[in-house]
């Protein structure tokens, strides 16, 4: 998995009614792009997250 600050990271919800999560990528700590990345949620949380199979990576050169 590869990331950059001001990318998305999305978390799908893994049981019914588990809303999946979005949240800003605001700094990368790993290398070369490389978790983990300090994440915030729109609610104005932050976190250290090491994304698992249930996450992606959503680019912030698409145009979203």
């Amino acid at each position: 998995m590869q990331a950059a600050t001001g990318d998305r990271l999305h978390v799908h919800g893994r049981t019914v009614g588990n809303p999946d999560q979005i949240a800003e990528i605001i700094e990368v700590r790993g290398e070369g792009g490389a978790p983990p990345y300090l994440v915030r949620y729109p609610d104005g949380r932050e976190g250290l997250v090491f994304p698992g199979p249930d996450c992606v990576v959503e680019t912030a050169s698409s145009g979203e």
